[in-house]
């Protein structure tokens, strides 16, 4: 159904996934989300497809993240839909990491918040020129989620840190270099990886979607991220959001200078409690565990004014001008990061 806001179809051996909002380019709904999980389900049980697509319609993005603008509605309204929706989300966030098949992601264009949760956990992700990906919820007043706090922390160093502290959007090379994508692909020819997808035997294997992809793929571009390594390991490392804005402040050059400016309009309760996760995903020995974790913040985040105020500040009003609290991270106290620690009830993945 072409008007439905995810398209399921069969392409050969190809079970593709489109996502159909663009417009709002491919933010995700809860009927989205349902929809995703469900075709998944289908696909997984089905002897005939090899392989599964999940592709964002339009030219603009794969897809910006969850539709924040409704989450906020029901975050005020206290209707529960927002707790459903994250709950649902990282359910099938684990379901794509855990898939049966080869799941290929098409990240062409804006890939941010649950678009790379719906992206990043596959075993085969595509990026192109157009490819730009973030984790931008320190700057809406709420937190990387759908697993980055298991991703992000596998990426080189302190690369994952400063994606996800700042929220500043990346292109192909530096997605490759986090180890967020594998392979760079032209988007003008991402028509033709479809095609050539759907032609695998049936039964075919990751090391066959490995080489089809590998007969498209392009020399990655200049990571900037690899270029600054040594500033990001020496200046991210620590365990505190002051000693890392005193670090970057005794760093030389402009990469330093930006990185610290951007981090001084974040949430500062946010930065404290991105960083704990982040820290805490380190540590921890699955996926699972670090959704789990991350869910119980976000069913907190119902009951922070950051959270309301960022999305004021970025979709309602648009004035782009939040105003925190507490507006310092300084003021933001141990007590305060630890409320969002509890555990969600009830668990998420039993």
């Amino acid at each position: 159904m072409q008007d439905s806001e995810v398209i399921i179809e069969r392409r050969g051996a190809a079970g593709i996934i489109r996502l159909n909002r663009p417009r709002a380019l491919n933010s995700l709904t809860l009927a989205m989300i349902r929809a995703i999980a469900e075709a998944l389900d289908g696909f997984a049980r089905d002897a005939d497809v090899a392989i599964v697509v999940a592709t964002g319609e339009g030219e603009r993005g794969f897809c910006a993240g969850g539709d924040i603008r409704a989450l906020h509605e029901s975050a005020r309204a206290g209707d529960g839909l927002a707790g459903t929706f994250w709950r649902e989300e990282f359910r099938l966030n684990h379901q794509i990491a855990v898939y049966p098949k080869p799941y290929v992601a098409l990240m062409d264009g804006i890939t941010m918040g649950g678009g790379v949760g719906l992206s990043a956990h596959g075993r085969h992700r595509i990026v192109t020129e157009r490819t730009r990906l973030a984790m931008p919820e320190t700057g809406i007043g709420y937190v990387p989620d759908v697993g980055a706090t298991w991703l992000l922390p596998k990426a080189p160093g302190e690369a994952g840190t400063w994606l996800g502290l700042t929220g500043l959007d990346i292109g192909a090379a530096d997605a490759i270099h986090a180890g967020l994508a594998d392979v760079q692909i032209a988007s003008s020819r991402l028509g033709e990886v479809i095609d050539a997808l759907s032609t695998l035997p049936r039964g075919g294997s990751s090391i066959d979607v490995d080489t089809a992809l590998q007969a498209f793929a392009e020399p990655r571009g200049e990571s900037r991220l690899r270029q600054n390594v040594a500033v990001i390991d020496r200046a991210l490392c620590f365990e505190s959001v002051e000693e890392i804005l005193a670090a970057l402040g005794r760093e030389e050059g402009e990469f330093a200078a930006e990185t610290r400016r951007v981090l001084l309009t974040r949430s500062p309760t946010s930065l404290k409690l991105a960083l704990h996760l982040l820290r805490a995903g380190r540590r921890s020995a699955s996926l699972a565990e670090c959704l789990g974790r991350e869910l119980g913040a976000c069913l907190q985040m119902l009951h922070n004014p950051d959270f309301f105020e960022g999305i004021r500040a970025a979709v309602i009003d648009k004035d782009r001008n939040p105003k925190w609290s507490p507006a310092s991270v300084e003021a933001v106290k141990a007590q305060t990061v630890e409320k969002f620690l509890k555990p969600a009830e009830p668990p998420l993945l039993l």
